[in-house]
């Protein structure tokens, strides 16, 4: 018996992986390297027998590096690249048991979760087609309905059904050129109604309210429905939503969520360095440490989680862990937590030229997204290269004066540059908008030069 889960990308090379990753991460190649050989394992071992692929576990990696280089985007992306379930969470967040805080098991929960929103969606667009086409007749009912039955010895229902048909018929066809779109119809829709999820939510008890909200459905308002007015316009999105709901079967998405969590989840442990230290004297926060550590460690060796979709095992979900290690060191977690994470890359900081390619080759670049948005206003936004630059060189100064926050200075830098441009976009002339050199000292380098201010703008 054999796995045939992935569809998209399972014949993807490493090499390629690395090459789907390069378009929107800059550098960083070593660990590139590392997850793409860990996404190109899992695509073997689903073609494994059974037998052999269950003792096939996988090769968790622990990313070290500063802040801002890079280390949740590869993972992010990676997971995107896939369609797998990801999850970012900082290992900071939990606390040993007994303690007051989160509990390692909602990682695997808040996992599930996130794998029946993505099934889910997939299966609504697969329905697409055929909800469109319920909730057209459902429009055309209201329309034009459908006329009284009776039929006369003279056969008129008959013609008036042919006359019915044709009327319908072309009813079809204006809604479909879009021509009744501001019309008034009148439908049934489910009432608003706050739920216990919402109402738990700023206290933390987001598990209590959901679980509350699916115990006691008409208690809280979801079974009731109320008349609205709406256009067609607006009428057909509301009711081409409930139609692919209703075509939903939940429980067939629960067992692929299941599956697809167990073989293909991704969880991205960040802050993993904050929660590194042994035991000391007994007491004082290191116990504490050491206490998540332990809490952790059967989730990341394999343990079968409880969650409302079902039993979850987490023996082949992929664990990506990541830290700066200014202060610890991979080795002051405990061994068995090490032992968990063989595949060790080290990333590396970024310097200008880093993030003038940063700046100008992603497709997501930061330049391209200003570009775009600027462009709505009839703006046509031009960075020359020596801007640039000069946008890089002060990223790299300020990294290296004060905090080192990666390619995240850019964001910083860049919206204080925009500033006054997106401020008055939407008042000026449309046309060409040159920013060189000149204008980004003229905006920013006196707030570099000042060391103290810098530090509380930029």
């Amino acid at each position: 018996m054999t796995h045939t889960l992935i569809q998209e990308g399972d014949e993807l090379t490493p090499r390629q992986i690395v090459g789907e990753l390069d378009r929107y991460i800059i550098g960083q190649n070593k660990a590139k390297k590392a997850v793409a050989i860990a996404l190109r394992n899992r695509f073997r071992r689903q073609k494994l027998p059974r037998e052999i692929a269950d003792d096939v576990i996988p090769k968790n990696i622990l990313m070290i590096g500063p802040t801002g280089v890079g280390k949740t985007e590869i993972a992010r992306r990676l997971a995107k690249l896939t369609r797998s379930p990801f999850l970012k969470v900082e290992a900071s967040k939990f606390t040993e048991v007994g303690y007051v805080g989160r509990d390692v098991e909602s990682i695997v929960r808040d996992l599930i979760r996130i794998a029946v929103d993505l099934v889910k969606a997939e299966k609504m667009e697969e329905n697409r087609e055929k909800a469109e086409k319920i909730v057209e007749d459902r429009i055309l009912s209201l329309l034009l309905p459908p006329p009284r039955s009776g039929k006369t010895d003279t056969g008129e229902e008959d013609v008036d059904n042919d006359k019915f048909q044709e009327s319908r018929e072309k009813f079809r066809k204006l809604l479909r050129d879009g021509k009744l779109q501001d019309r008034i119809i009148e439908i049934e829709v489910k009432a608003n109604s706050i739920t216990p999820f919402e109402i738990f939510s700023s206290s933390g008890m987001e598990e209590i309210g959901v679980q509350i909200s699916e115990m006691m459905p008409n208690i809280m308002g979801s079974g009731r429905f109320k008349k609205r007015k709406l256009t067609i316009a607006e009428a057909q999105n509301i009711l081409l939503q409930e139609e692919q709901n209703r075509l939903l079967d939940m429980d067939m998405i629960a067992k692929v969520a299941i599956e697809r969590t167990e073989q293909m989840g991704i969880v991205f442990l960040d802050e993993i360095d904050k929660i590194a230290g042994r035991e000391s004297g007994g007491h004082g926060p290191s116990v504490s440490r050491e206490g998540v550590q332990r809490d952790l460690l059967p989730i990341i060796e394999g343990t079968t989680v409880n969650t409302k979709y079902g039993m979850v095992k987490t023996d082949h979900i992929l664990f990506i862990g990541a830290g700066a290690f200014h202060v610890t060191k991979p080795s002051d977690l405990i061994p068995e937590l090490q032992g968990r994470f063989p595949i060790r890359v080290e990333l590396e900081s970024l310097n200008k030229h880093d993030f003038i390619r940063i700046l100008t080759e992603p497709q997501n670049a930061l330049t391209k997204q200003y570009q775009a948005l600027l462009g709505t206003e009839g703006l046509d936004i031009r960075y020359t290269d020596d801007s640039i630059e000069e946008i890089a060189l002060m990223a790299e100064e300020l990294n290296n004066s004060s905090e080192n926050i990666g390619a995240r200075r850019l964001h910083t830098i860049l919206e204080k540059v925009m500033e006054d441009i997106s401020f008055e976009a939407s008042e000026v002339e449309r046309g060409q908008v040159k920013i060189d050199r000149s204008y980004i000292r003229e905006k920013v380098a006196d707030i570099v030069q000042n060391t103290d201010l810098s530090k509380y703008i930029l």
